[in-house]
């Protein structure tokens, strides 16, 4: 015979589990305010970003080169390796500003450190995936390329470089709060990254045995993912999803038990 306070307990784990969820669901929109909302352009630009850095691209390898690595349209192929990346970039960068751009809120007892956390990293992923199908949309219709896209492919893909994005973010949460001059050396590391990463060129072409080197970068194996997913006939056999997987899960648990031990310290600083 069940006892009487099982109904009750459960009745308490609900009503927890939904004030939780209410509390990331102001905290998503108070973001989408101060992210976004402060200029008219605001939501534009989270569009307008990534495409001036295709164009660019599109443009300076269109003058000296006559076709792209793969297939004929360079819009694609940039698009194939830019916005993985910029999905990675982008939860990283809104994860990792957790404590410094939510400290006011951290006061309160029923906002708590992985409230917030979420919170930027769910903006990021929604907003990013917004970006990515509205520029995908464009140039498949506008350029109308011989390629169809692979979604079973691409679709992990890009959740795979979120959830990179949200354990490097969680480790830098702590090294950006704790030490400011993080940010800016942080900064300066990302810079050659659309390089290693095979955003600009293919893998492929790259000589031993530097091409081997270049595989334990996990963002290597994202945009090879995502190359598949756009062309049928390349095979990137160097790319899987369970390094990129395993790396991010490494880094989001390592990240967020740091976190929780330097909690108090973090919040104080």
């Amino acid at each position: 015979m069940p006892s009487s306070g099982q109904p009750v307990l459960h009745s308490v784990h609900g009503q927890t589990q939904g004030a939780t969820w209410r509390v990331i669901a102001a905290l998503v929109l108070r973001e989408m305010a101060t992210s976004y909302g402060r200029s008219p352009g605001g939501y534009l630009w989270a569009v307008l970003e990534p495409t001036v850095g295709i164009a660019a691209l599109v443009i300076l390898f269109s003058i000296g080169f006559r076709a792209p690595p793969l297939g004929d349209d360079f819009a694609l192929f940039y698009a194939s390796g830019f916005l993985p990346f910029v999905m990675f970039q982008a939860v990283s960068t809104k994860v990792s500003q957790a404590i410094n751009q939510s400290k006011p809120l951290l006061g309160y007892p029923r906002v708590t450190l992985l409230d917030t956390i979420l919170a930027r990293f769910l903006l990021a992923v929604l907003t990013q995936t917004v970006v990515t199908v509205i520029i995908l949309a464009v140039i498949m219709v506008a350029f109308d390329p011989a390629q169809r896209l692979d979604l079973a492919i691409l679709i992990p893909c890009y959740g795979v470089a979120a959830a990179l994005g949200f354990g490097v973010g969680c480790l830098n949460c702590m090294l950006i709060t704790r030490y400011v001059i993080w940010q800016s050396i942080w900064s300066v590391l990302m810079r050659p990254m659309v390089l290693v990463s095979g955003v600009i060129f293919l893998h492929d072409m790259v000589p031993q045995p530097y091409r081997d080197w270049l595989e334990w970068n996990p963002l290597v194996h994202i945009t090879g993912l995502s190359r598949k997913a756009t062309y049928a006939f390349y095979s990137a056999d160097y790319a899987g999803y369970l390094y990129p997987l395993g790396f991010a899960l490494f880094t989001a648990v390592l990240g967020m038990l740091i976190l929780q031990a330097f909690r108090r310290d973090l919040l104080e600083l």
